[in-house]
């Protein structure tokens, strides 16, 4: 018995809570939520059950924790990384250049979504992150000078765009590129910013250069 608290003790020391939620996360894009699971994880992770139980008191702890980790990735991350760009376009340009569509994402976010319809506890996360990037798009919209009706069709339109990219990316993995690097993703994100930028916005434009 006290080997294995001297193992525990020492694969805390190198395992944090971030590692086994990150873990999950994967297990989340691989498999979906059912695939959260304490013994399989740690045997994932090379280590005991014992090193699980330093830093959660249970599964749902560590759903929790996966799911704020998500939350802050995909959402907190993105919008602190572009919330300072002062130009309205380039905003908007930059939340879809920045945000991550790839194939893992699009496993993650429909797995999430999925038990969303039956776990209030991924429900309210995954209901709050949508509400949250909308109010943010919308925002960018507003900015560009959308009256704020405008700016909610637009922003629901753009969000509703991205959803639908997830979707693709879940139902033909390869219909679109996913090497971010490649010509054929800047060239699919370069038109898939253009039909989310109003027309009034090249009008704008075009006026102040004249």
């Amino acid at each position: 018995m006290r080997m294995d608290q001297n193992k525990a003790m020492s694969e805390k020391k190198t395992l944090s809570a971030e590692d086994w939620a990150h873990a999950a996360l994967e297990a989340i894009s691989r498999d979906g939520v059912n695939a959260v699971a304490v013994e399989p994880l740690a045997r994932s992770l090379g280590v005991t059950k014992g090193s699980f139980y330093w830093h959660f008191a249970n599964r749902e702890a560590l759903l929790e924790a996966a799911l704020n980790l998500w939350e802050k990735q995909e959402t907190d991350d993105v919008i602190k990384r572009i919330g300072d760009e002062p130009d309205p376009v380039r905003r908007i340009q930059r939340v879809f250049h920045k945000v991550d569509a790839s194939t893992r994402t699009s496993r993650q976010y429909m797995a999430l979504a999925a038990a969303a319809a039956y776990d209030p506890l991924i429900r309210d996360v995954v209901t709050r992150v949508s509400e949250r990037r909308l109010e943010f798009i919308t925002n960018c919209y507003i900015d560009l000078g959308l009256s704020p009706d405008d700016a909610k069709r637009w922003g629901a339109s753009a969000y509703s765009v991205y959803l639908g990219v997830l979707q693709l990316r879940w139902d033909l993995p390869h219909a679109l590129p996913d090497e971010p690097d490649s010509e054929a993703y800047q060239a699919y994100m370069q038109q898939f910013t253009r039909i989310l930028l109003p027309d009034v916005v090249d009008a704008n434009r075009q006026a102040n250069v004249a």
